[in-house]
C-alpha cells in the first residue's frame, strides 16, 4: 500500500507487540516506518525525525493492561510537536479510551484487528491534513512578508508598521511619515491612499526640498493666467490635482517658512487660491506628509512652524532603517534580485552565500534605496547566474553580535537558513539535508523566522 507519489514520508508506530510491528512496518512499505516499543523509545525518535504522523498504541509497557502510559504518551507527543497527527490504535474493548485520547488532541482512532486499506486510508488523510496545515502557516508568513503591497518585510518592527497602516489608512486623518532616507517613506504613503476609500482617486506626490521657493507656491496651489511672466493660461497646482483623492508631501522639513503659513491655512479650512487669484476653491483631499528631519529641532529653532506642526502629525508613523529591520535585508534583497533579473532579462536567480554574508554584514545606511542601486549593478554586471560578493561592492562594517544569548541563536538560524535555501535554489528538501535536519523542523524554523 504504498501511497501514490510518496516521497518516503516518515511515519513512526509506537507498538509493543513484535507480530504488530511487523505487520504495520509490512502495510506501510512505501514510507519510512519507525518503530518504538514503550514511551521512551518513542519520545527520541519524534525529537530526532519529527514525524508528522504517529500510530500509537495505548496499552503501552510498563502498564500494558491500561491506557495511562499510552495517553502519558500521547500528551508528551503533543506537547513536543503540536502538529504531529497521532492516530490511536486500540483494542475492541478499549473504545472510550480511544474517545478520551481523541479529546486530548488525537487525530483519530482506530480499532484492531488492523484492516490494511482502512488504516491506510486514516494514515493517508493525516498525513494530507498535516501538509495542508503545515503550506497554511507558510503562506501565512509569507503574506506576513508582503502583508501591505510594495512593503517586504517580516521583522517584529515592519510587521508593526503595517498593522498601523491599516487602521489608520481608512481614516482621513493628516498622516506624517518619519524616516531616513531610502526607508520606503513614499511606499507607505501609496499604502495609506490603497487601503482608503480614496483609492480610485488621484496619489498626488511633490518633493517640497526639490522644487525651487519661487515655483513651490505656483506648483502647489496653481496660478491665475497673467499671474506672472510666462503665465499665459490658468493652471491648476497638485492640491487641486489631488482633489478627490491623496496628497503626498515628502520632505516637509524643507518647506520655506512663507509656504508653511499657506499649506497651514489650507489644512485648517481646506480652500486655497490660486497664485494671482482672489476666489477661493474647496479642495477635498487626505494629506500625509514626510521628512527624514527632525522637526521637533526644527519648531524649537524657529525654523518649522509648531501650529503646522501640530497640524500634519494627528498621527506619526515612524519607519525604521534597514539596520533595525531584524532578518529584512536578505528577504529585500532577494525580492529585489528578482524583480531586476526579470526586468534587465537576465538569468540570475539566487545569491552567494558571500554575497548573504556582505548582505547581512552592512549596516545600509542608504537603506532600501541604496539596496536597490546595489543589487541593480550586480544584476546588470554579473557574469554567471548568481550575484557574488564582488557584484555587489560592499564595504563591511560589520555590526557587533549581540550578547543575549536566544538572539545570538535566532541570528545564527536566520543566517544559515537564508543561505541553504540560497543555494538550494529555495528547495526546502535539499536545504533541510544540507542543514542535517527533517524537512518538519526547517518548516518549523522557517516559519519562526518569516520565511518563505
Amino acid at each position: 500500500m504504498s501511497p501514490s507519489n510518496q516521497d518516503q514520508k516518515t511515519l513512526l508506530v509506537v507498538e509493543d507487540d513484535a507480530g504488530l510491528q511487523n505487520q504495520l512496518k509490512w502495510c506501510f512499505d512505501g514510507y519510512k516506518v519507525l518503530i518504538a516499543s514503550d514511551r521512551e523509545e518513542a519520545l527520541v525518535l519524534l525529537r530526532r525525525h519529527e514525524p508528522p504522523v504517529v500510530l500509537l498504541d495505548l496499552g503501552l509497557p510498563p502498564d500494558p493492561e491500561n491506557a495511562s502510559e499510552g495517553l502519558a504518551t500521547l500528551g508528551e507527543i503533543l506537547s513536543l510537536i503540536p502538529s504531529t497527527k497521532v492516530v490511536i490504535v486500540t483494542g475492541n474493548d478499549e473504545r472510550e479510551n480511544a474517545i478520551k485520547a481523541v479529546a486530548k488532541g488525537a487525530y483519530d482512532y482506530y480499532q484492531k484487528p488492523v484492516d490494511a486499506e482502512v488504516l491506510g486510508l486514516i494514515v493517508s488523510r493525516a498525513f494530507y491534513l498535516y501538509e495542508l496545515e503545515e503550506e497554511n502557516q507558510l503562506l501565512t508568513k509569507v503574506r506576513g512578508a508582503f502583508a501591505i503591497k510594495g512593503v517586504v518585510g517580516a521583522s517584529p518592527q515592519m510587521m508593526a508598521v503595517c498593522r498601523t497602516v491599516e487602521k489608520v489608512a481608512p481614516t482621513n486623518v493628516t498622516t506624517l511619515l518619519l524616516g531616513e532616507s531610502g526607508t520606503g517613506k513614499e511606499v507607505i504613503a501609496k499604502a495609506l491612499h490603497e487601503l482608503s476609500t480614496r483609492k480610485s482617486n488621484a496619489f498626488v506626490a511633490i518633493n517640497c526640498g526639490a522644487i525651487p521657493e519661487n515655483l513651490l507656491e505656483s506648483e502647489l496651489f496653481g496660478y491665475e493666467k497673467g499671474a506672472f511672466t510666462g503665465a499665459n493660461k490658468q493652471t491648476k497646482g497638485k492640491v487641486e490635482y489631488a482633489d478627490g483623492g491623496t496628497l503626498f508631501l515628502d520632505e516637509m522639513g524643507d518647506l520655506p517658512a512663507s509656504l508653511q503659513v499657506k499649506l497651514l491655512r489650507f489644512l485648517q479650512e481646506r480652500v486655497i487660491e490660486r497664485l494671482g487669484g482672489r476666489n477661493e476653491i474647496a479642495v477635498d483631499v487626505r494629506v500625509i506628509c514626510a521628512t527624514n528631519q527632525d522637526l521637533n529641532k526644527l519648531v524649537e529653532q524657529g525654523v518649522f512652524r509648531e501650529d503646522l506642526f501640530y497640524r500634519i502629525n494627528e498621527i506619526t508613523i515612524n519607519i525604521p532603517p534597514l539596520r533595525d529591520r531584524k532578518g529584512d535585508a536578505v528577504l529585500l534583497a532577494n525580492f529585489i534580485l528578482s524583480r531586476f533579473a526579470k526586468e534587465f532579462s537576465r538569468n540570475i536567480s539566487s545569491i552567494s552565500d558571500e554575497a548573504l554574508s556582505a548582505i547581512e554584514a552592512y549596516s545600509w545606511p542608504g537603506n532600501v534605496r541604496e539596496m536597490e542601486n546595489k543589487l541593480k549593478r550586480a544584476v546588470i554586471m554579473a557574469e554567471g547566474n548568481q550575484i557574488t560578493a564582488d557584484d555587489l561592492e560592499l564595504v563591511s562594517d560589520s555590526k557587533s553580535m549581540p550578547l543575549n544569548l536566544r538572539e545570538v541563536r535566532d541570528q545564527a538560524e536566520y543566517v544559515a537558513v537564508t543561505r541553504a535555501l540560497s543555494v538550494c535554489g529555495d528547495n526546502v528538501s535539499q536545504a533541510a539535508e544540507i542543514l542535517g535536519v527533517s524537512r518538519p523542523t526547517l518548516y518549523s524554523l522557517m516559519g519562526k523566522l518569516g520565511l518563505k
